[in-house]
């Protein structure tokens, strides 16, 4: 059986994955800002990287299946930017930040980031949902 005969199994994997990355994500960022210890602990942390581990290997799976290239298919390039922009303001957001404004102003970032990167694939368009609003309002 070839790896494409697999194409949907994989694709609803990664789907649920983003769920469950962006969840777990979502409630660890309310945690650290309402100071709970739970949102950092090893447990969290260590899902978190499973989840996201799991994400990553449906998302290469996906990637080879369909035969796309970053520099060819421009979404599949911004997906990617935006999933580096999203990691790099998760992280300040979650333990970088040094102060709980600064926490708080990341995690909204980065929930506008990561809102980006899941309707990058939808659209087929480096903006996402922000071509769609911008082809609404005539801009």
């Amino acid at each position: 059986m070839a790896l494409v005969d697999w194409y949907v199994q994989v694709k609803q994997a990664h789907v649920a994955l983003v769920g469950l990355s962006a969840t777990l994500f979502a409630a660890r960022g309310a945690g650290v800002l309402a100071g709970r210890r739970w949102a950092m602990a090893p447990l969290a942390r260590r899902t978190s990287v499973a989840i996201d581990t799991a994400l990553f290997a449906a998302g290469v799976a996906l990637w080879s299946m369909l035969r796309l290239h970053p520099l060819r298919d421009a979404w599949l390039g911004a997906k990617l930017g935006w999933l580096v922009l999203y990691i790099a303001l998760g992280s300040m957001a979650l333990k970088r930040a040094p102060t709980p404004a600064a926490r708080a102003a990341f995690f909204v970032a980065a929930l506008a980031a990561l809102g980006t990167l899941v309707s990058v694939p939808l659209t087929r368009h480096p903006l996402g949902w922000i071509a769609v609003l911008m082809a609404r309002t005539g801009g």
